[in-house]
């Protein structure tokens, strides 16, 4: 079994090939097999899985995912760990290495040539920085994924899963709970890492539905509002869809919808459900 996740192995690993850390690309490696298997075990991957890896660092969780799935597709971007990778997975004939901005990778190729293009179950201990970024890159470019198990920041992941009222309650949790049904399954302490981040972090499994649970004539309309109304979360909706400069979209026409919804004028977006911004882009763009 994978011995990567025990913190002497790891280290005898970086001093072997004189890895330096760069801090542009957010760096934390696991030590803790724990929370490793913790992971593996929340993703329920088996052999007939196909797994796109983000980031695998020096392949730690690489060598997990390997002993359980049928392929991984391990997209690294420090060009640095792709001869580490070479030499830490070198065991495993199941897994494909390539060297890229997952941002800029054609995941939708990656899903046809590696699965036959049959849903893909993306893993990961995302950089803090581009979280954000990478999970609403993988759902709205609508390529097959079953799901997306994932280590964040700690904060993030509680945004993901959060309702209306609360003060992590943003556009991130409106659109993750669009495509998905997000679950928390691990609290991780910073001490689980090499090095250290300044914050704690926890993994979260998306879960992909089949079907959003509101249905929507335009979801790019609708989240071009939502995006809107937390931009300015402190101004009423009607202030902050109004100044957004979006197309057709007047002061009255927000009150008027507003008002045919049983919902007051003054009514702030944090407040408003997910299918209540479903009829409100559906009644504004009627």
């Amino acid at each position: 079994m994978a011995t990567l996740g025990i913190p002497s192995n790891t280290v005898a690993v970086l001093q072997k090939h004189q890895f330096q850390f760069q801090k542009k690309y957010g760096q934390n490696f696991l030590i803790d097999s724990n929370v490793l298997q913790k992971i593996v075990d929340a993703a329920q991957i088996d052999k007939e899985d196909c797994v796109l890896e983000i980031g695998p660092g020096i392949g730690t969780m690489t060598q997990y995912l390997a002993e359980q799935a049928g392929k991984v597709i391990a997209v690294e971007i420090d060009k640095n760990l792709i001869p580490i990778l070479k030499d830490t997975l070198s065991a495993y004939d199941n897994v494909t290495l390539l060297c890229g901005d997952i941002l800029k990778t054609d995941i939708q190729g990656l899903c046809d040539t590696y699965n036959e293009g049959k849903p893909l179950k993306v893993v990961a201990n995302l950089p803090y920085y581009i979280t954000t970024p990478i999970i609403m890159g993988l759902f709205e470019s609508g390529v097959p994924l079953s799901s997306i198990t994932i280590m964040v920041q700690k904060e993030v992941a509680d945004r993901m899963r959060v309702g209306p009222g609360t003060k992590d309650y943003g556009a991130l949790s409106l659109a993750v709970q669009y495509y998905a049904k997000p679950e928390i399954v691990a609290q991780v302490s910073p001490d689980c890492f090499i090095p250290k981040p300044n914050v704690g972090s926890a993994v979260i499994k998306l879960t992909r539905y089949e079907t959003p649970p509101v249905s929507v004539k335009d979801e790019k309309r609708m989240f071009s509002l939502i995006r809107a109304a937390f931009n300015q979360r402190r101004k009423t909706l009607v202030n902050a869809l109004s100044n957004a400069g979006m197309e057709q979209i007047t002061k009255e026409k927000v009150q008027d919808a507003l008002e045919q919804m049983g919902l007051s004028v003054s009514i702030r977006g944090e407040a408003l459900t997910l299918d209540r911004f479903a009829e409100l882009s559906d009644r504004l763009w009627s």
